[in-house]
């Protein structure tokens, strides 16, 4: 849990966490414009939506290369420096990747002390540390608002690359950490929510996906991405277009944060969660049944979430035991419909 601190970091930021993100639709809008790579080395970018570039090394491997930063959603400097370094190394994981070296990127105000800049990069460099990685470099400039992340370099081999595009149908989809922390950390932010709910939240965002993609390194894995500002109908939307294919989702199996669905029932919903559904809600069914509160969750950002598999039933069973229990089926892929995303 978050320690007594003399400033609110959360009280700088206007938005937090990967709800910060610009919206989907305005931010497709200026990619589509943008000219095409020539490069052939390069043979996977945002043109696939994917969690990383992808670059050829020519030697049967792969260099994969992401970036991600935002504002804090917690006022303890360490706790935000381990969540953001969570956040963007996990891109690699979600890749099928390892990582193998880091540099930092902070905006930070000249109203705080030093000492805070000092806790956010002790908190990144400890859990870069857990990821077997070194944090080597980076860069600083002055901002009225804290943000801080890392551009993370991983390695894998060529003809194990984990993609969003190459989901099977017949596969089950599991994910492998709750939904709600965008729902939980809005509310904590005005101080609400239950102190257990809110430590849960924060532990789970400071966990890497590093056990996770390790349990699935030897299973026949075909398609992965992780889910975070996008929301997991967002994330979900774009693996099914570029397998295209549909995928069911059942409510009553998606796992949540203690607190979660009562907060949304409150009304404290993170903003990125309207311009999600704004973006992706032509593609998505959701039966009547389904409450107000629940599509809120759906559509709402998760920050450092977990990831989102998709696999043949067998080896989630597999995967789920290698967890402990600690992920989840929530739905499978079946064959191209009118929708790419049916919720019952």
């Amino acid at each position: 849990m978050e320690k007594d601190i003399s400033v609110r970091l959360t009280s700088l930021v206007k938005s937090s966490g990967c709800n910060a993100k610009l919206p989907p639709g305005d931010l497709r809008k200026v990619l589509e414009r943008l000219p095409g790579k020539s490069d052939k080395r390069i043979i996977g970018g945002f043109e696939n939506n994917d969690d990383a570039l992808v670059f050829d090394l020519g030697d049967g491997t792969v260099l994969l290369e992401t970036i991600d930063f935002f504002p804090p959603m917690v006022d303890d400097p360490y706790i935000f420096g381990e969540i953001a370094a969570a956040n963007a190394i996990s891109d690699i994981y979600a890749m099928g990747g390892k990582p193998i070296i880091a540099m930092s990127l902070m905006c930070f105000p000249s109203c705080l002390e030093l000492s805070v800049m000092e806790e956010i990069m002790k908190g990144a460099i400890f859990k870069a540390k857990e990821a077997g990685i070194e944090i080597a470099g980076g860069h600083t400039i002055s901002d009225r608002e804290p943000k801080f992340g890392l551009a993370v370099t991983g390695r894998c081999r060529k003809d194990r690359i984990w993609t969003n595009g190459t989901a099977k149908d017949g596969d089950v989809l599991v994910i492998t950490k709750p939904l709600g922390v965008g729902i939980i950390m809005t509310a904590h932010k005005v101080g609400d929510g239950k102190k257990e709910n809110i430590e849960n939240a924060i532990s789970s965002m400071r966990m890497l996906n590093k056990s996770a993609m390790e349990n699935l390194e030897d299973l026949d894995v075909h398609a992965v991405t992780d889910v975070t500002g996008f929301s997991l109908l967002g994330h979900l939307s774009e693996m099914m277009k570029a397998s295209g294919s549909s995928a069911d989702i059942h409510i009553s199996l998606i796992p949540l944060h203690g607190g979660t669905k009562s907060l949304a029932e409150d009304g404290y919903i993170p903003e990125g969660r309207y311009t999600n559904e704004d973006y992706i809600k032509t593609g998505v069914e959701i039966k009547n049944s389904i409450s107000t509160a629940e599509k809120d969750i759906l559509y709402s950002p998760e920050t450092s979430g977990g990831l989102l598999i998709s696999l043949a039933e067998k080896d989630a069973e597999l995967f789920i035991k290698r967890m402990n229990d600690k992920a989840w089926i929530i739905g499978e892929v079946k064959g191209k419909r009118d929708k790419l995303i049916y919720v019952d």
